[in-house]
Formats: C-alpha cells, sequence, structure tokens
C-alpha cells in the first residue's frame, strides 16, 4: 500500500538490536495501534515517505515474523532465516473507520539493524506530521459523519507485487 505512516520512537534516540522500526503502511491501522494518536506516548503521529526502491529493498530482505507451514520447510529454516534478516513482515487485519477489523489483512514491515540505518540515511524522502488530520478524522468518525471522514482518508492502493515474493512473505 502507499500513503504508509510509520510507527518511530522519537524517546530513546537510538535503536537496539532486538528493537524494531515498524512501518506501517496502512493509514487505520496506524490510527488503530496510536489510538488516533490519543495513547501515552504515541501522541504524535508522522507520515514518512520512502522510496518505492527501498520499500522493495526491505520487501526482498523480508522474512516472516512467525512460522508459516507451507511458506517455511521448517521451523528451524524459519528461525535461521529470522536472525539473518533485516526486515520482518507481518500481517495484521486492516481496520476500518471505527478501528474494527475487517476481513482481509496489512502489511506491517520491521527494520532493524541495516535496514534502520538504510531507513534513516537513504530512504527517506519526506516527514509529514499527520497528528492535526488523526484528530480531524478521529472526531468526525465520533461525531457520526463517516462519508466526511472517510473523504479526509489518505488515498491507499494495494501494493503490486510479484507472486513469488507474496508467496515468500505469505500474502
Amino acid at each position: 500500500m502507499s500513503g504508509g505512516c510509520t510507527e518511530v520512537s522519537a524517546t530513546s534516540g537510538k535503536v537496539c538490536e532486538r528493537d524494531l522500526t515498524w512501518i506501517k503502511p496502512s493509514f487505520l491501522w496506524m490510527m488503530y495501534r496510536c489510538g488516533w494518536g490519543a495513547k501515552e506516548g504515541q501522541e504524535t503521529v508522522l507520515a514518512v515517505e520512502i522510496t518505492r526502491d527501498g520499500f522493495e529493498w526491505a520487501l526482498r530482505h523480508a522474512c516472516l515474523s512467525s512460522y508459516t507451514r507451507g511458506v517455511h520447510p521448517d521451523r528451524a529454516t524459519w528461525q535461521r532465516q529470522l536472525k539473518r534478516a533485516p526486515t520482518r513482515v507481518q500481517w495484521d487485519p486492516e481496520r476500518d473507520l471505527h478501528l474494527r477489523p475487517m476481513p482481509y489483512r496489512s502489511l506491517q514491515l520491521g527494520l532493524s539493524a541495516e535496514a534502520t540505518r538504510r531507513y534513516a540515511d537513504e530512504w527517506t524522502v519526506a516527514i509529514r506530521d499527520v497528528t492535526p488530520l488523526a484528530h480531524e478524522i478521529h472526531a468526525l468518525v465520533s461525531g457520526g459523519d463517516q462519508d466526511s471522514a472517510a473523504r479526509l482518508l489518505p488515498q491507499e492502493h494495494p501494493y503490486p507485487m510479484g507472486d513469488e515474493l507474496l508467496a515468500r512473505l505469505g500474502g
């Protein structure tokens, strides 16, 4: 998907090897995660635009965050792949305007080590504070004006991924 928001920790100033920076390309999934920018420590919502080349590098170097029979030959192979992979993919239910789960999933992309450095130094094109937009949409949803809220949502489209990559990432 495009128009992605990214969950970043602005408080620590450092990235521990065990910590991941998560790219959440779905605006509504990010609103679910941060509670429309109202959860403690998540009051600022940033939309981070990254290069297509960077996003695709991250996808090509990703491993699923959990073992999936039929995608991985066995659990031990998956664990080795996960340990070496600079990025991780997990699929979480997409959310509607009321942040309820939808019947389809959205990709979440976790970055560690090399990928985090590339993200910060090479891939980032623009950073926008979308906190006011999140609050405005939330106010409209809370007031029962779903149509106006929906019109304000960032446009998102399915990301074109080849069948081989999609199968490897469990999509």
